[in-house]
């Protein structure tokens, strides 16, 4: 292997789309770093049917309405953003460059938007949200009981940090790395070690699974906190009834990414169905396989709130940092302005059903 290429301090000639930096961002990362960002669990069939379902959906052209002073704000919990892509929460921003998430922290920052950040962050809470110059949001995973959860809790809440998205469908982490001696989870106490098991016990079921969240820990983390507080990992509408039923303020319709349970369905296509069960209760987010514009506004058109983006903003810190970071974000705005101009459609708001014709229907 050759070495390396170094990070750019510029944006690249020649990026139209984020897909573009993809091959810019893997001459820049080792061959291990890469597969961790890329990998899909198993044999990788949820991963890529997350990307090709977006294509089972066609937008319906409608020329001559009138977009003038069109606009993709949206307010969401309080705050306006500029668009409505949030950056997803995605660990280690170290392997990809050495700003890591203080560098995405910045960029969404400056193209108005949002940044959720991992429990697994590369950097401190505080350095994270100092760099950002706004109140972010933070992605918490069940740190194997209430005490040592609420702790990490309550750490964010301290820092500044104005919405929690509760990690919930993946107890088990099959993607794995060996980290670099300088990265680490470092917002994270020593996990405890887990208890000997007896010969006839499972190490899946009574070793991770006896430490990963139930319904009963659900309701007790809406107790902790009076801050907005989202579901990340539903895609059964029953699964999505009872989180309301909870008092949780929304969810993330969301798959990992394809990195947990290969055979899982794509997000998209659970997602009609888990916004008539969530009926207006709460805002319901998606997650998994955007790569444009176009798919984010048949996200919206599903009935998604807002959208979180994952692997290709970490294509664009891997090239150049915060600028590629932001330069992502403004290539998927861009996309999805042009999309809705060429619908006729001047406002998230009127993103609709209407405006695509599905493969289902």
């Amino acid at each position: 292997m050759g070495e390396l290429l170094p990070k750019l301090a510029t944006i690249p000639e020649g990026i139209q789309s984020a897909a573009d930096y993809l091959p810019l961002a893997r001459e820049r990362l080792l061959p291990a770093v890469w597969h961790y960002l890329e990998e899909g669990s198993g044999n990788q069939v949820t991963l890529h049917t997350n990307n090709c379902v977006f294509d089972s959906i066609r937008l319906i052209p409608r020329p001559m309405a009138d977009v003038r002073d069109g606009h993709t704000r949206i307010t969401l919990f309080g705050q306006t953003l500029a668009h409505p892509v949030i950056l997803a929460p995605l660990a280690y921003q170290r392997l990809y460059h050495p700003h890591g998430e203080s560098a995405s922290a910045m960029a969404a920052n400056a193209q108005g938007g949002q940044l959720c950040v991992s429990s697994l962050a590369s950097q401190t809470l505080e350095e994270i949200i100092t760099a950002a110059g706004q109140p972010l949001w933070f992605q918490l995973y069940w740190q194997e009981d209430r005490p040592r959860t609420l702790k990490l809790l309550r750490r964010a809440v301290t820092a500044g940090y104005q919405a929690i998205v509760f990690t919930v469908d993946a107890p088990i982490k099959q993607a794995t790395i060996q980290l670099p001696a300088s990265i680490s989870a470092v917002n994270l106490d020593t996990p405890a070690p887990f208890p000997a098991l007896l010969p006839h016990q499972s190490q899946v079921f009574n070793g991770w699974m006896a430490q990963a969240p139930r319904w009963e820990d659900l309701a007790w983390l809406r107790a902790q906190t009076s801050l907005p507080l989202l579901v990340k990992g539903i895609l059964h509408p029953e699964d999505a009834r009872k989180v309301m039923d909870l008092g949780y303020d929304g969810l993330v319709v969301s798959n990992h990414g394809g990195r947990v349970l290969d055979g899982a369905p794509a997000s998209l296509a659970c997602l009609p169905e888990i916004v008539s069960t969530v009926s207006g209760r709460g805002k319901v987010l998606f997650d998994s396989g955007i790569r444009n514009g176009r798919d984010i506004y048949k996200a919206l058109a599903l009935g998604a709130d807002a959208v979180l983006i994952g692997r290709p903003y970490i294509w664009g810190l891997a090239t150049a940092g915060a600028l590629g970071v932001a330069h992502v974000i403004r290539l998927l705005r861009d996309e999805l302005e042009m999309t809705m101009a060429l619908t006729g459609t001047a406002s998230i708001r009127e993103i609709t059903r209407e405006k695509i014709i599905s493969d289902r229907d």
